[in-house]
């Protein structure tokens, strides 16, 4: 079985704490159980019912075993590749929901970008849709009366590059609207 050098998201100390065996351990038995192999949803599978790992645990351990074996590189998934970004910006939860929610305002910001908002919940979550096939989702978190944390995640991307420049995007989207906000 390839192994490649990669640093787990989570120390062996914090897994073996958690799970009752530390990452080379794991990673024994699944190479033994033959996971190289296996689908991503067949492996967590395994680890569930066979090694009684709860769903969040037997997806974490899935996940790190995929990326030790060079099955799975860094922000890939099932569907493709994802680029998260977070900022907390000085404004309350409701205005910068607004700010992204509201077209006008939006595009003040964020340009004429195309895009459809296909799910909103107020002051929580959107969910968009781009015309490549790509999705983004957006958390809003309020941090006090005026401060919120927008927390966002583009998905279906088809590559790393493509995380490393959306990450750039919205990076630089956040600033725009961080400065925005302050007016």
């Amino acid at each position: 079985m390839t192994s490649v050098k990669t640093q787990p998201s989570m120390s062996d100390a914090a897994v073996l704490r958690r799970t009752g065996k530390d990452w080379a351990q794991w990673f024994a038995l699944l190479d033994k159980a033959g996971a190289s192999a296996m689908p991503h949803p067949d492996i967590a599978r395994l680890l569930h019912e066979q090694h009684k790992l709860p769903g969040w645990w037997a997806q974490m351990v899935t996940v790190e075993y995929e990326r030790a074996r060079g099955l799975r590189a860094k922000h890939q998934t099932t569907q493709g590749y994802v680029a998260g970004v977070s900022r907390t910006l000085e404004a309350a939860v409701g205005r910068v929901f607004r700010a992204w929610a509201d077209t006008r305002q939006r595009r003040s910001w964020l340009g004429a970008t195309k895009f459809a908002i296909t799910t909103a919940t107020r002051n929580k979550s959107l969910r968009i849709a781009w015309a490549d096939g790509t999705r983004t989702e957006v958390y809003f978190a309020a941090k006090g009366p005026a401060r919120c944390q927008v927390a966002l995640q583009h998905s279906k991307l088809p590559g790393a590059r493509s995380v490393a420049r959306m990450k750039k995007f919205w990076s630089a989207a956040l600033d725009k609207l961080e400065r925005t906000l302050a007016v």
